[in-house]
């Protein structure tokens, strides 16, 4: 039974998966508009951010939404895909939850923040529109 239920959820999953990113595409924001100092600003403190995630993941969908809205430049890391990426986020984070925003400080220590809200928060509260 149970391979038969992991079969199902897998065929659910290549069935939804191109409407779901059809639709990430077709409703994605409208990044906010900074001048051109204050952009400079952000990305060069959005240098420090990487963003676990599966391309798929419905998490993580919405926490791009909001890096798109806010208009960072956060380097994207695909832990489904990319088995280095996977390896150094279970080594770092300490689990293979998606998606995960890794932080790292000017001093080099590395904060793993996980759940899409948290991270959402985070990045609006750092980079949101005053």
């Amino acid at each position: 039974m149970k391979p038969l239920i992991r079969l199902f959820f897998k065929s659910l999953r290549f069935v939804l998966t191109p409407f779901m990113l059809a639709w990430f595409w077709l409703t994605r924001p409208k990044g906010i508009v900074r001048p051109a100092a204050a952009q400079q600003a952000v990305d060069a403190r959005t240098r420090n951010l990487a963003l676990y995630h599966y391309a798929t993941c419905p998490f993580c969908l919405k926490t791009r939404r909001e890096v798109r809205r806010l208009s960072l430049d956060i380097e994207l890391r695909d832990a489904q895909h990319d088995a280095a990426h996977r390896a150094a986020l279970i080594a770092g984070g300490g689990k293979a939850q998606v998606p995960c925003l890794l932080i790292t400080g000017a001093e080099g220590k590395q904060t793993w923040m996980y759940e899409s809200g948290d991270i959402n928060a985070y990045l609006a509260r750092e980079f949101g529109a005053a």
